[in-house]
């Protein structure tokens, strides 16, 4: 597949890297939808992340040898990126999709200050600008609630927290780009299993689902996990280094643009105050500024990731 993919165009590339994108804007949709079934919270996200293990795991078996030169920065990359996204799916079931959504895009600022600090970027005057609007947009995201609630629960601060994380892991990347990108994911997902499994025991009161709620929840799932997020993720990872870095993050967000349609329509309960959509915009106008403003990075092709699927 991705040998027939290496001769597409790059305008065929950004394509698809959009639509692909855009499927984890659906990401809530699953979720929630296990939720009714009787997986609250963590649990579905727990479950929802461990079915792609099934068939994920024996190929980290398989290679698992090769891995041992580079199981460091492939433990930090893993933990970090499965932290991100336990965090952020989480926040996703309960929080409102929209807030978890844009909190979680806070990532280009996170990745900016990760990027000055520990990569000795160049931070210049317009990814100061990305902050401020970033900071700006939080502000106005978390105003706005009436008086009887916090500005900040706890789903609000594990999708937060999870734009920090997958900010350290994408740097990992940057730092160690020679680990294959199939055995980052198999083990994201581990991690992502066993965080969400974890929170679910600490921070939740919902006890463990029942034997008839695993098995009902096992033809969204399965399928949703398996058939479509997966196999999205290993192509947006493949298509990130085909295309240029800017051109990759302005269409990534793709995802937040279903996420906020998808929600709007879908639950309309979830109703944000006009302070609330400029905060939205500020931090949309932040991770474009951070695009058009980051360092200047030429495409590379290298052997590692998942085109050492193609052999």
């Amino acid at each position: 597949m991705f040998a027939l993919l290496e001769r597409q165009t790059d305008g065929k590339l950004s394509f698809l890297l959009f639509i692909a994108a855009g499927f984890w804007g659906l990401y809530w949709v699953p979720l929630r939808l296990m939720e009714s079934y009787g997986l609250p919270d963590a649990w579905s996200v727990t479950f929802f992340n461990a079915c792609p293990l099934v068939l994920l795991l024996p190929y980290l078996i398989w290679i698992g040898r090769s891995l041992l030169p580079n199981l460091y920065p492939l433990a930090l990359i893993s933990c970090f990126v499965g932290l991100g996204l336990s965090f952020y799916a989480i926040g996703l079931v309960t929080s409102t999709v929209v807030r978890a959504t844009i909190l979680f895009y806070l990532t280009p600022v996170w990745s900016t200050l990760i990027g000055v600090i520990w990569l000795s970027e160049r931070m210049g005057v317009g990814r100061v600008v990305a902050i401020l609007l970033g900071f700006g947009g939080l502000f106005c995201l978390l105003s706005g609630n009436d008086s009887t609630t916090l500005p900040l629960n706890v789903g609000d601060a594990l999708a937060l927290l999870s734009g920090i994380f997958w900010g350290l892991g994408a740097a990992c990347v940057k730092r160690w780009p020679v680990v294959p990108a199939a055995a980052s994911t198999t083990m994201m997902l581990f991690v992502t299993t066993i965080v969400s499994l974890g929170l679910g025991f600490l921070l939740f009161p919902d006890p463990f689902p029942t034997g008839n709620a695993l098995l009902r929840a096992i033809p969204v799932a399965f399928p949703a996990s398996v058939l479509i997020l997966v196999p999205s993720a290993v192509f947006i990872l493949w298509a990130s280094r085909r295309l240029f870095p800017g051109r990759v993050g302005l269409l990534m967000m793709s995802e937040v643009l279903v996420a906020i349609l998808s929600a709007s329509l879908l639950l309309p309960e979830e109703r944000m105050t006009l302070i609330q959509w400029v905060g939205v915009a500020g931090i949309l106008a932040a991770c474009l500024a951070e695009v058009l403003f980051s360092p200047r990075q030429h495409r590379q092709d290298s052997g590692s990731g998942f085109d050492s699927l193609q052999s």
